[in-house]
């Protein structure tokens, strides 16, 4: 019964550090911020433009993937700042191929927006 309750503190603890991390995010990463401000601002635009169920499925997960790299970007910067602080030519192609997975996850966001929302223009 005790490694049960073992369990459950530390799933709890995990929570803790992971909100943290998302609360450090969302209040001191410009890149992070800005996402959240498009992912605000689009959000209310679905609810204007009332796109389908399915439509916001798509939205919704295009949001997530391009959070979830940016911030996996910032860890991987953060690392290698740390790792090195004074440039790299390898550190700066790490840093470079991190941000170009965040730049890929907005390019099909982007693409996945134009689908939903063009439609309802024309």
């Amino acid at each position: 019964m005790n490694s049960e309750r073992n369990f459950f503190l530390n799933r709890i603890k995990s929570v803790k550090f992971a909100a943290k991390g998302c609360w450090i995010l969302i209040t001191t990463e410009k890149s992070i911020i800005a996402q959240v401000s498009i992912a605000i601002f689009m959000t209310i635009v679905g609810f204007l433009m009332n796109i389908s169920a399915t439509e916001w499925l798509f939205q919704i997960i295009a949001i997530s993937i391009i959070l979830v790299a940016e911030s996996l970007n910032t860890a991987i910067e953060k690392m290698a700042d740390f790792i090195h602080p004074e440039y790299h030519e390898k550190i700066g192609f790490i840093k470079d191929v991190s941000a170009g997975a965040a730049f890929f996850a907005a390019i099909f966001a982007v693409i996945i927006g134009l689908i939903i929302y063009i439609p309802k223009f024309i």
